[in-house]
């Protein structure tokens, strides 16, 4: 039998990881990856592992001897001292989360609907005055980065300037990564550092009500973020939550131009929004891996896994799987029944913070847009952003005339 390797930077990945994964399952489940570490491509495997509550998401508890990107962590060591609870296990995860959670309940989320269709509409507007529009650049972008900067109360910013920034930091998330990019990386996050000390500084003399005042207030205990830790935590707000939306939206958007069937449905029932929503994150799976670091030996499917290793749990490919989606699982279906069920925001106690608000923006900016351009149509090529992980377009046009 043939050697399966997993190989993200295969020709025909970018546009197809999905044939990739299906390979994977079926051949080599729980996989040594050629790079150092493991990843598992199985839905059982994939959600069992994300809570485990034996598994650890800080980097100082792996073994980096056989990474790739040992030396590129070591020379960059300003990832190491970046503290978000993406990287945090309890307690101390535990404790930030539950402060930074205070600004992000369900009621605040929702409050934000009105104003978040009134700006899809002004975008949309736009786009139709012009006929034509880059969906990414014009919505998928704008709208989450409207939004988390009016939630967090900042100054008009420079959304080109951050977006450069953003785009250059979530590289680190892959599972590959050249010296050039780390170092591209490196210094784009102390950019982005140094512009949020600033704008938080700012906040702190112009306290109101916004999610960054509440947070700068946020207090349980007598305990409050450092300011170190509330820098980190807008930091990741800006970054690694941003850039998802803008992939849901965008590639979303385009799988539905590609199934106007399901782009009917849709259009047509009002009522479908929150589970097309859910159909959408399992079928585009905006966040392709997550990792975890095993503290002991640990055995999945037959295979030990040594303890201090990586283990990337291929959310996407899960997301795909016939053994928990049936033999429709390579079809999107906005009616699914257990859409829901998707592992596009992890799960277990490191679930997405921003899941509600990602959905929120999803579901009103591809619902309008839907329903605005019934007749809109691709009028180029996407141009697919080459992440590995938070894969995405970085340009889509469309006519909606």
């Amino acid at each position: 039998m043939t050697a399966v390797f997993f190989n993200p930077l295969q020709d025909g990945y970018t546009d197809d990881p999905w044939s990739h994964f299906a390979e994977m399952r079926e051949a080599e489940p729980v996989h040594a990856l050629l790079t150092g570490g493991y990843a598992l491509f199985r839905y059982d495997d994939v959600f069992a592992l994300l809570r485990d509550p034996e598994m650890s998401v800080d980097d100082r508890n792996a073994n980096f001897d056989d990474m790739d990107r040992a030396a590129l962590v070591e020379e960059f060591s300003e990832f190491n001292e970046f503290e978000s609870i993406l990287g945090m296990d309890p307690p101390d995860h535990t404790r930030l989360r539950r402060l930074v959670s205070k600004a992000f309940t369900p009621r605040t989320i929702e409050a934000l609907r009105p104003r978040i269709e009134e700006m899809v509409d002004g975008m949309l507007d736009t786009m139709e005055e012009a006929g034509t529009a880059d969906v990414v650049g014009e919505l998928a972008f704008p709208l989450p980065f409207d939004v988390i900067s009016e939630m967090l109360g900042l100054p008009e910013a420079d959304k080109d300037q951050i977006r450069d920034w953003s785009g250059a930091i979530v590289k680190t998330l892959d599972p590959i990564i050249t010296e050039d990019e780390m170092r591209e990386a490196g210094e784009a996050n102390r950019n982005l550092e140094g512009y949020l000390e600033t704008v938080i500084d700012w906040k702190r003399a112009n306290p109101a009500d916004d999610i960054l005042t509440a947070m700068i207030d946020a207090e349980e205990s007598g305990d409050r973020m450092t300011p170190k830790e509330l820098r980190d935590q807008v930091n990741l707000l800006f970054v690694a939550g941003h850039e998802t939306t803008v992939n849901l939206i965008g590639t979303g958007i385009k799988e539905l131009l590609a199934h106007p069937d399901q782009a009917d449905l849709w259009r047509n029932d009002p009522s479908l929004d929150a589970n097309a929503v859910d159909e959408m994150l399992r079928w585009v799976s905006p966040v392709q891996f997550s990792r975890r670091i095993t503290l002991k030996d640990t055995e999945i499917d037959g295979v030990t896994v040594p303890a201090k290793s990586f283990v990337q749990t291929s959310l996407a490919s899960a997301n795909h799987d016939p053994a928990k989606f049936g033999p429709t699982a390579e079809q999107l279906d906005l009616s699914r029944p257990d859409a829901g069920q998707h592992v596009s925001f992890g799960s277990g106690i490191h679930y997405c913070l921003g899941a509600s608000l990602a959905k929120l923006e999803g579901q009103v900016a591809i619902g309008r847009f839907l329903r605005r351009f019934p007749n809109a149509e691709p009028s180029g090529e996407p141009v697919w952003n080459g992440r590995i992980n938070l894969r995405g377009l970085d340009r889509f046009l469309v006519r909606v005339q």
